[in-house]
């Protein structure tokens, strides 16, 4: 017989749903502790911001705007699913995973998949662009146009047969200091490069450095992350705000509004279909970093009181991401236009701070500046993506999707063996990411097909628990016209993977999809061998079935299915129609 804590929630399970007894997370922080967590979210706007430009030349601030209210939207929906699970922790992909398990035992792990190999890369990718900071800090490369190249080619230039912008390259080459070349390890794996370079073990150290910070749980971790967000999202919103009001805006940066003629070219082109294909690009690589502020929820069964935490959570996320995410993107292209934004240095990330001090007028000690807070925003946002993807893995091995081994916690209530698993899949990670920019965002792009999956799920898992968990009480109910309208953007995100995940590497969308299949042996070794083919006991209680044969009633029939099939046909008409 189930007892109920003093706060009404069950007692003869865990705070993780796992059986009593056993080590589990602690109900340690109310919805402002969630909300510090997710303020790394905001500096995911730093990973793409060039690379959004380059493919949507002057629709990127558009880009970004449409996407976050986008991801606005769709917040109200996560909202409600995740109050009908107090108990759990991972998220929403957690959440409606649960929906999924009476139509699939294969497409509800694949929720869960697919949301983590979404957010896990942010650590290997944010440590890169830190590691670049820092390196650069230490071990600068000559400008193109400083006295050292010049003089340099001024030796050497004449002998060189090559074009001058070749030259200039080899001089900087050259001038730069050896550690910026040097590599323990490389080598080429398919599509992509691997480096053990000086960048990989900066960002390594930066990696165990966050690993430390979260080691203490949830608690500990929020009351660093305020501050560090203190330091960051002030200084974002000064740079957002300051350049407008000091040199207005510069209205010819965003004329005429249509996409460029080619990617990572100036020139304006039309409303043709390979502009819609580059807009489409845009607004695909976009979502992964607008939309994900729905990590608020991650700590459901972390929260003090779930019921009036969650929805504070994630709303109140969901409102600084939406000034950020659209006054930064606005003000970079009223400041620098589409040429000033399409330098390598921006797209890449590392020139970045010194971008932003050219906005604010600032000279050297200001641009150093805000090369710490680039270091800082960076450090924030790889602190939420390893407390979010590690409670995902915790919560889907509690959940029996996941290898048993990941729902250990220590001490503190810190999912420690979870985040030893995220560490080593991200040092691989960081070492493709590190090699050239062209692993980076084949890297972003084939995580953010497991993020567009993991949104289409979870965006029609709402209606599915409507129907099959009508009467369960929701602490927030979302108005039905935003769960509709869940629907509504949920294909509209296929169409933005099927059309865009090719504009940043040819193999992106298949690697995508083979990455996200990868769940399915992993699920199998879990429930067929280590469980038998039975889920946990308390499993049928988070579906509010009570036993193994309720959960056998489909009350929606067919419908789930038939979205399936939609979304993969709209996948594949989208990935055909769109080409550049």
């Amino acid at each position: 017989m189930t007892s109920t804590s003093s706060q009404g929630l069950p007692s003869a399970v865990d705070a993780g749903g796992a059986p009593a007894g056993d080590s589990k997370l602690h109900r340690s922080i109310n919805w402002t502790g969630a909300f510090w967590c997710a303020s790394g979210v905001p500096a995911l706007v730093l990973f793409s911001v060039g690379g959004i430009a380059g493919n949507t030349g002057r629709l990127a601030f558009l880009i970004w705007i449409i996407s976050m209210v986008m991801g606005f939207l769709q917040s109200f929906t996560y909202a409600e699913i995740a109050g009908l699970f107090p108990n759990k922790s991972g998220g929403a992909s957690v959440y409606g995973a649960a929906a999924w398990v009476r139509y699939s035992k294969l497409i509800a792990p694949l929720s869960v998949w697919c949301n983590w190999i979404a957010w896990t890369p942010v650590l290997s990718l944010g440590c890169s662009i830190a590691a670049a900071y820092i390196l650069n800090a230490f071990a600068p490369q000559p400008a193109a146009g400083s006295a050292a190249v010049v003089d340099w080619l001024a030796t050497h230039g004449a002998s060189l047969q090559m074009s001058n912008a070749d030259k200039t390259a080899a001089a900087i080459a050259a001038l730069s200091p050896s550690i910026r070349t040097w590599t323990l390890f490389s080598t080429t794996l398919g599509p992509v490069s691997l480096s053990l370079n000086a960048a990989f073990f900066i960002g390594a150290a930066l990696m165990l450095v966050v690993f430390a910070i979260q080691h203490r749980g949830i608690l500990g971790t929020a009351n660093v992350q305020k501050y560090i967000a203190l330091l960051v999202i002030i200084p974002m919103f000064i740079v957002g705000v300051v350049p407008l009001l000091t040199n207005g805006v510069n209205w010819a940066n965003f004329s005429p509004l249509v996409p460029p003629a080619a990617p990572n070219t100036p020139a304006p082109g039309a409303w043709n279909t390979a502009g819609w294909t580059l807009a489409l690009g845009g607004m695909f690589i976009a979502a992964w970093s607008t939309y994900a502020f729905e990590t608020a929820i991650c700590y459901t069964s972390e929260f003090r009181d779930p019921a009036k935490d969650t929805f504070k959570a994630i709303f109140y996320s969901g409102l600084l991401c939406l000034v950020l995410f659209t006054l930064v993107p606005f003000t970079f292209q009223s400041m620098l236009g589409v040429e000033g934004m399409l330098d390598p240095a921006i797209g890449d990330g590392s020139g970045v701070a010194a971008a932003l001090a050219h906005m604010v007028g600032g000279g050297q000690i200001v641009e150093s500046a805000l090369v710490m807070l680039m270091i800082l925003a960076l450090i924030l946002s790889i602190m939420t993506a390893m407390a979010g993807s590690s409670r995902t893995l915790y919560q889907g091995s509690v959940d029996g999707w996941l290898p048993r081994y990941l729902r250990h916690v220590n001490e503190h209530g810190a999912p420690t063996r979870a985040m030893w698993t995220d560490l080593g899949f991200n040092l691989v990670i960081l070492a493709i990411a590190c090699a050239d920019a062209t692993g980076f965002f084949f890297i972003l792009a084939v995580s953010n097909c497991g993020y567009i999956i993991f949104n289409f799920l979870n965006l029609n898992s709402a209606w599915i628990h409507r129907i099959d968990s009508a009467k369960v009480e929701r602490p927030y109910r979302a108005p039905t016209i935003l769960l509709a309208l869940g629907v509504v953007f949920s294909f509209i995100n296929v169409i933005f993977m099927g059309a865009g995940a090719k504009i940043w590497n040819p193999v992106a969308l298949w690697a995508g999809l083979i990455t996200a299949a990868m769940i399915i042996p992993v699920f199998c070794f879990r429930h067929y061998i280590q469980d038998g083919g039975k889920f946990p006991a308390h499993m049928f209680e988070d579906l509010h079935v009570g036993t193994e044969s309720a959960m056998t009633q489909r009350k929606a029939g067919m419908w789930p299915y038939v979205v399936l099939v939609a979304g993969a046909v709209v996948l594949l008409a989208a990935n055909a129609l769109f080409t550049l």
